[in-house]
């Protein structure tokens, strides 16, 4: 039989003996540490908690047994964690990336003026939508063109950063795209310039025999949207516009933020959307009261809407404050949070899914609109809000039935 104080005595150096072993185990490097950090962010906020049914703790494990000798090592330890996701949203963003990615939602950037996505079931990089007046629209690029390289180097799906980085640079240089369009390769020669982000464009149409329509453009929910959407509603209101047709066609999205302030300009009352986390909870967002307006609106969507675009058009139509016409949108439901990591760089990690007020779930989906109106041939700025835009002349005439009813 071991008397107390012996086994007090043993238990101490076998404490000892644990703390001496297993200190120098537990000693990262700076490089290790990087990973561990992202790693942290990812285990408690990725939407997912089964992590693509993997094992999240035995693949960190597993990486920081290899070494980490610099950070351009750290920083392809860490995409291929996030590829055992097989979420393209969620990705590292390494310094220069994560810096072009807050100046274009801040409103400005320097490149082609391309929108981009990547489509899970090809793995391809796709045109979501030019932006209107860029180098990109002025050359013809058109949403759901395929880029296959970019200076000659191949573009792939998970890529969509490097996508995006190689093809903005300085103002005058250009850059060559090769893509697939209708199953013919196409090449194009761009002179990269300054991409104006003003997100709003707006007018009053008085031609023709309806009431007056005032046509808003919107192109991005960037950090000004909500307050050009407000001024623009303002503006037509006192022009004596007696309905309204928000332009969402080809907006690929962007600040959640904005997509639910806009929301609130034009609707009273109602839920505007709900989020659901890892966890299962759901958190809502909903009207405040504070409508600018309530005169009839119609919004024109297409498969180039998307996002925060779609957050809108879902909390417009379900609670029936617009018709929606044109096509089935894009079908992107899930929400990225970005974090910036202590070197720099950064992580968009999907931490939630959202769904309409009715409860709908639209990821991969997209939206059906109330009034499916194709338009089969492209448009380009000058032909857009005009006769040849079939979308926008079936919403005028939805408009003037709805006008003429409630006088």
């Amino acid at each position: 039989m071991i008397q107390p104080f012996l086994k007090r005595s043993l238990l101490w150096l076998t404490l000892l003996f644990w703390f001496a072993t297993a200190t120098p185990a537990l000693a990262l490097t700076e490089e290790q540490k990087l990973f561990n950090e992202a790693w942290r962010i990812v285990n408690q906020s990725y939407v997912d908690p089964s992590f693509n049914h993997s094992n999240w703790f035995q693949l960190r494990e597993k990486i920081l047994k290899k070494p980490l000798d610099n950070r351009d090592q750290t920083y392809t330890a860490i995409e291929g964690l996030l590829a055992k996701l097989d979420d393209p949203f969620t990705r590292l963003l390494r310094p220069d990336q994560y810096r072009n990615l807050q100046v274009s939602t801040a409103g400005e950037l320097s490149g082609v003026g391309l929108q981009i996505g990547f489509e899970a079931e090809s793995g391809d990089v796709v045109v979501i939508a030019p932006i209107e007046g860029s180098p990109a629209a002025l050359a013809g690029l058109l949403s759901g063109d395929r880029i296959l390289t970019v200076d000659g180097v191949a573009i792939s799906g998970r890529d969509l950063d490097e996508a995006a980085a190689r093809m903005r640079g300085p103002r005058g240089t250009t850059v060559a795209l090769q893509v697939l369009r209708d199953q013919q390769t196409l090449d194009f020669e761009l002179v990269r310039d300054r991409i104006s982000l003003n997100p709003v464009r707006s007018q009053l149409d008085r031609d023709g025999d309806h009431p007056p329509i005032g046509y808003i453009r919107l192109s991005q929910f960037n950090a000004n949207a909500s307050v050009e959407v407000a001024h623009a509603i303002a503006q037509l209101d006192q022009q004596g516009a007696e309905a309204f047709v928000l332009d969402l066609r080809n907006n690929s999205g962007g600040l959640l933020t904005a997509g639910i302030e806009i929301a609130r300009e034009w609707l009273n009352e109602g839920a505007i959307v709900y989020t659901v986390n890892r966890q299962g909870v759901l958190d809502s967002f909903a009207a405040n009261g504070q409508a600018l307006t309530d005169k009839p609106l119609a919004l024109l969507v297409n498969r180039g809407t998307a996002s925060a675009s779609e957050i809108l058009a879902g909390a417009l139509q379900d609670n029936e404050r617009a018709i929606l016409v044109g096509d089935r949108t894009f079908g992107k439901g899930l929400i990225q949070s970005l974090f910036e990591l202590s070197d720099g760089a950064g992580l968009a990690v999907t931490v939630a899914k959202y769904e309409t007020p009715n409860h709908n779930d639209i990821n991969k989906q997209g939206i059906q609109p109330d009034l499916a109106v194709e338009q089969s041939e492209p448009l380009f700025a000058e032909a857009i809000a005009s006769a040849a835009d079939r979308q926008y002349q079936a919403a005028v005439t939805a408009l003037t039935e709805q006008v003429r009813h409630r006088a």
